[in-house]
C-alpha cells in the first residue's frame, strides 16, 4: 500500500524512470544493428573462402621497441608456434604410396608442420602429388636423384642423401626458426615424438626401435646424463646413431652454412652432425624422458615383387 501511494505521488518521477528504461532499450537496439552492418561489411570484403587462405599476422610484441633480444627469441620459439619440417626422402617401388599413406595419416594429426617429400625421380609422380593433396598437410614436393656415379654400387647405396640434401636446401632459403626432423616413409612415429622435438635448442636425440641386430639405437644415459650410445653399427663413428634419433634446430643448421650430408653409405649422419658447428657430447639435448622411452621405430615394410603385366585378352 505504501508503495502504490508513493508511486501516485510521484507520478513525473515515475515517467522519466519508465522514459529511460526505453531510451536504453532503443540505444541497444541501434548498437545490435550497427554491429549486424559492420559484421555484414566485413564479410563482403573477405576472400572466397573456397580455397584456404594464409594469413600473416604480426605477434603484438613485435610493434614495441626496445625489448630484450633474448626475450624477443623466446617468444618467437613458443614450443607450440614452432614450425617443425619433416623432410621424408622417397622412391619408387611398390611400397610407396602405401608407406607415404600411412606416414601422411600420422602428419595430418601433428600442428604446425610442413612436409618436404623428395622424390629420387626424374620427374613427378602424379600418383604422389594426388596423395599429397588429400592429405590436407602443407607440403612442398621436390626432385633430387642420386647421382649416376653412386648408382654402381648396389651393396653400398648412399640411399636418400640427395633428398635430404635438397630438404636442407630448401629450409636455408625458405625458414629463419623452428626444427628440422627427418622422417623416413617406412617408419613408425608416436604422436608424442613430434610434442618432444619441438623442444630442441641446437641438436636433441632419442631412442629409434626395431634398429639393426640390437633392435635399439639409443643414447646411453645415467641420471639423465649423456655417457655413450648404444648401437649395432659403430664402424669407428663419433655419433653412431640413425637419422629418425635426431632432430636439429633451424637456427642452428643456419649457423653452419656449408653443412651437408655426405654420400658415404653408414657414414652419413656422422658425418654430417660433424659438420653442425660448434656441437660436442655436452650440446645433446636428451628427450623422450630422458631417452626411456622409445617414439619411434623402423618398422620397415617387407618388400614385394613388382606387380606383373597381365592382359585380359585372349
Amino acid at each position: 500500500m505504501s508503495t502504490l501511494m508513493a508511486n501516485l505521488e510521484n507520478p513525473i518521477e515515475n515517467k522519466m524512470t519508465i522514459r529511460r528504461k526505453y531510451t536504453m532499450c532503443a540505444k541497444a537496439f541501434l548498437l545490435l544493428i550497427f554491429c549486424l552492418l559492420l559484421t555484414q561489411q566485413i564479410a563482403s570484403r573477405l576472400p572466397n573462402l573456397g580455397e584456404p587462405q594464409i594469413y600473416l599476422v604480426t605477434p603484438m610484441y613485435k610493434t614495441f621497441t626496445g625489448l630484450n633480444p633474448e626475450i624477443v627469441s623466446n617468444l618467437e620459439r613458443s614450443e607450440e608456434s614452432l614450425m617443425i619440417y619433416v623432410i621424408t626422402p622417397t622412391y619408387k617401388r611398390p611400397e610407396q604410396i602405401p608407406e607415404l599413406t600411412r606416414l601422411s595419416h600420422t602428419l595430418r594429426l601433428v600442428k604446425n608442420i610442413t612436409w618436404l617429400v623428395i622424390d629420387d625421380a626424374e620427374s613427378k609422380s602424379s600418383v604422389v602429388e594426388k596423395l599429397l593433396n588429400k592429405s590436407g598437410i602443407r607440403y612442398e614436393y621436390m626432385l633430387a636423384p642420386m647421382p649416376n656415379e653412386f648408382r654402381s654400387n648396389k651393396k653400398y647405396l648412399p640411399r636418400g642423401v640427395s633428398n635430404r640434401n635438397k630438404g636442407i636446401t630448401w629450409i636455408r632459403n625458405n625458414a629463419k626458426t623452428g626444427i628440422i626432423y627427418f622422417a623416413d616413409d617406412d617408419n613408425t612415429y608416436d604422436l608424442k615424438l613430434f610434442e618432444e622435438i619441438r623442444k630442441t635448442k641446437k641438436i636433441s636425440m632419442f631412442p629409434v626401435g626395431l634398429v639393426t641386430h640390437l633392435g635399439l639405437s639409443t643414447p646411453i644415459v645415467k641420471n639423465c646424463t649423456f655417457i655413450g650410445f648404444y648401437d649395432g653399427y659403430y664402424a669407428g663413428r663419433k655419433y653412431p646413431v640413425d637419422f629418425a634419433g635426431f632432430a636439429i634446430s633451424v637456427e642452428f643448421l643456419l649457423k653452419s652454412p656449408n653443412a651437408t650430408i655426405p654420400f658415404k653409405a653408414g657414414y652419413e649422419e656422422d658425418l654430417f652432425l660433424k659438420r653442425l658447428l660448434p656441437f660436442s657430447f655436452g650440446d645433446i639435448e636428451l628427450l623422450a624422458s630422458c631417452c626411456t622411452e622409445i617414439l619411434v621405430w623402423h618398422t620397415q615394410t617387407k618388400k614385394n615383387h613388382p606387380t606383373r603385366k597381365t592382359t585380359m585378352i585372349k
